[in-house]
C-alpha cells in the first residue's frame, strides 16, 4: 500500500530527476545565448548573468548541495571569483559582463569543474585572442581587438555540461 509519506518522496525524487536533467540543458542554452550576445556587441546583458546565477538554486537542491555548509561554500567560491576577475576588470584585461557570467556559472560548479573550467576558459580565451590578433594583422587594422571572452567561458561552461551527459564514469 502506498502512504502519503512514500507518494511524497517519490514526487519529489522525480522532480530531482527532472531538475537533473533539464536544468543542465536549460544552463546550456543560456551560455549560447551569452556567447552570442558577447560576438555580436561584446557585452551579456546583466538580466542573463542574473537568470543563471538564480537557477543555480534549484540547481543545489537538485544535487542535493547541503544548506550547510554546502550553500556557503558555493557562494564564497563565487565571491572569490568576482573578487580576482573584478581585478583583471580593472586592468582591462576582462568585460564586466564576462566577469559576471564567470561568477553566475562558478555557482554551478563543484571546485574541481570549476577549475577544469577555469583552464579550459583560459585555453580557449588565448586561442581567440590569437585568432583575433591575426585578423587584426591581416586587416592591417590599428585598433586593439575587442576579444569575447564570454565565448571562452560560455565553450568552457559547455564542456563541463557535456562531460555530465558524454562521460558516463562520472
Amino acid at each position: 500500500m502506498v502512504t502519503v509519506s512514500k507518494l511524497v518522496m517519490l514526487t519529489v525524487t522525480s522532480m530531482k530527476d527532472l531538475a537533473v536533467a533539464l536544468l543542465p540543458l536549460l544552463l546550456g542554452l543560456l551560455l549560447l545565448v551569452a556567447a552570442w550576445g558577447d560576438i555580436r556587441s561584446r557585452t551579456i546583458p546583466n538580466a542573463l548573468n542574473a537568470t543563471i546565477a538564480l537557477l543555480a538554486v534549484p540547481w543545489w537542491w537538485a544535487t542535493d548541495i547541503s544548506l550547510w555548509p554546502g550553500v556557503p561554500i558555493e557562494l564564497a567560491i563565487a565571491g572569490g571569483i568576482f573578487v580576482v576577475f573584478s581585478i583583471f576588470f580593472m586592468f582591462g584585461w576582462m568585460g564586466g559582463g564576462d566577469v559576471k557570467l564567470l561568477t553566475a556559472l562558478s555557482l554551478w560548479l563543484l571546485p574541481a569543474q570549476l577549475m577544469l573550467l577555469l583552464t579550459v576558459m583560459a585555453l580557449a580565451g588565448g586561442a581567440i585572442t590569437l585568432v583575433m590578433l591575426i585578423a587584426r594583422l591581416v586587416r592591417q587594422s590599428k585598433e586593439e581587438p575587442e576579444v569575447p571572452y564570454g565565448v571562452a567561458i560560455a565553450f568552457a561552461g559547455l564542456l563541463i555540461i557535456a562531460e555530465r551527459y558524454l562521460n558516463h564514469f562520472a
